[in-house]
């Protein structure tokens, strides 16, 4: 049971910094390049955020 919970909180943990990562990131590759923070936010967090849901689809279809 303890174990159990201290998987939990590391994971949320780490889901929490590398959530903030992935952001900064993002920002700053919109910084580098001159564009809006918004257009990053809609185009490059969207497809990272549907990434995992479109890699377990198209798995699923090729499995038929």
């Amino acid at each position: 049971m303890t174990l159990a919970f201290v998987a939990i909180v590391c994971g949320l943990a780490l889901l929490v910094w590398s959530a903030d990562r992935f952001v900064e990131g993002s920002a700053s590759t919109a910084r580098h390049f001159g564009m809006p923070p918004l257009l990053i936010g809609m185009v490059i967090v969207g497809f990272g955020t549907s990434a995992p849901e479109m890699v377990v689809s198209a798995l699923a279809a090729s499995q038929g």
